[in-house]
């Protein structure tokens, strides 16, 4: 049976705007949401900067309730809360007295209350381990975002996490994607969240991963695909996607905002020039090649790319590997962007993050502009043309987005969305 997968829902909680309608008004006009913090100033880090959502107490009683804040401390928690329970109101849907045993969830993270982990171990020794605390478990262990989302909506189908750095939130996607296909479930709450804070950041700190530059110009410091980029800018929050069957969908009457074709999850096993941290080109040609293969997409019908480009060296190779899958280079290229330029890297939460922003492209029909890349990278645009790395809005019909991430440890994921049509 060709069950067709369709998006009913979004939700998101991004640096540059917390739920749908800011986060579409700061993507079209470019907005960003990179700040400086004297936190990280004072404890002399080389970045300074940051991408981190603004929501307070307030704002979170809207989705937790007082019991459950008392002592709450995990950000990527709530923050995955807030997006997937956005994205499930969303599509018309609510919570339910009796276990809906029809729809499930795949919630991604890179890590889990790390915040809260370190507030516990600071009051205790080695001694008093059994004084960490009540609440510690649910905020620390790697499944609690899919755990707090699948108790408070009451969902009884699968309910995961998943964890694969930054292909973390395309790979949620892929993975609701598949159970839906295979038959499994009716609808998926996919996405992904990431925590913030000193204790996460100190590591691609130490590794001078991120950009020491612009400490005092925060909004210019991420700069993909330019020639003056000099490392990442951390970044937290949290995307969700509610992945349906059209059956189900036309069934409810729910709006669709696009239809999923497929894609590819692979890795570059760490050879041919893959490591921890640098990919192995061949491994992500072969992830787009087959994700269009699956999609059943030819590289000419792409109308825009959301790229994964983080501001670093391998930004041309990621470009270099975009021509090479898709035999296209120039002015054939299509138009390419990335978010990572207005939020910053946010790790797990980055790709399910930049995977609403790719729909909401479709389902606006607009292209959002790359800030901070003026100066173009002569790699880049050796490849292609500069009118295809857009420094304004473009408003224009879109039908097919090629979505890409590739991350830490040689991990690499490519998801084809399209335009709904009956």
């Amino acid at each position: 049976m060709n069950r067709r997968v369709v998006i009913t829902g979004l939700g998101v909680v991004s640096p540059n705007g917390v739920g749908l309608e800011a986060f579409t008004k700061a993507i079209r006009s470019g907005t960003s949401g990179i700040r400086h913090f004297m936190q990280l100033e004072g404890l002399q880090f080389a970045c300074q900067i940051a991408g981190q959502p603004e929501v307070d107490e307030d704002k979170m009683l809207e989705y937790l309730t007082p019991l459950q804040l008392r002592n709450f401390k995990s950000s990527g928690i709530l923050y995955g809360v807030m997006s997937g329970m956005d994205a499930w109101r969303d599509a018309g849907l609510d919570k339910v007295e009796e276990t809906d045993f029809d729809s499930g969830i795949v919630f991604g993270t890179g890590t889990s209350g790390i915040e809260k982990f370190r507030e516990a171990i600071y009051k205790v020794d080695d001694l008093q381990v059994r004084r960490l605390g009540s609440t510690v478990v649910s905020q620390i262990m790697a499944s609690g975002v899919s755990a707090y989302l699948g108790g408070i909506l009451g969902l009884g189908n699968q309910i995961t996490t998943n964890s694969s750095a930054c292909t973390t939130g395309v790979e949620a996607v892929m993975m609701g994607y598949d159970r839906i296909k295979a038959g499994r479930a009716k609808r998926m709450l996919v996405g992904s969240c990431s925590d913030h804070g000193p204790y996460l950041w100190g590591g691609f700190d130490a590794m001078r991963v991120l950009t020491s530059r612009f400490n005092d110009d925060p909004e210019d410091g991420s700069r993909p695909m330019s020639a003056t980029a000099s490392g990442f800018v951390p970044g937290s929050g949290g995307g969700a996607l509610v992945l349906e069957t059209l059956e189900s969908a036309l069934e409810r009457g729910a709006e669709i905002y696009a239809e999923v074709l497929g894609g590819e999850l692979n890795s570059g096993g760490h050879r041919n020039g893959g490591t921890m941290t640098a990919p192995n080109s061949e491994a992500v040609q072969r992830c787009i090649v087959n994700a269009l293969a699956n999609a059943n997409v030819s590289p000419e019908e792409i109308d825009t790319i959301n790229g994964h480009l983080t501001a670093t060296t391998k930004d041309p190779t990621e470009i270099q590997n975009w021509c090479e899958a898709l035999q296209l280079k120039g002015k054939d290229f299509p138009h390419i962007n990335t978010l990572k330029s207005m939020i910053g890297h946010c790790l797990a939460a980055g790709g399910s993050i930049e995977c609403v922003a790719s729909v909401l492209q479709i389902k606006e029909g607009f292209i959002f502009p790359n800030i901070n890349c003026e100066d173009l990278h002569s790699e880049i645009t050796s490849l292609i043309s500069a009118d295809k790395i857009p420094l304004s809005l473009i408003e224009k019909d879109i039908s097919i987005v090629a979505k890409a991430s590739f991350g830490f440890g040689d991990v690499n994921g490519c998801i084809i969305f399209k335009k709904y049509s009956a």
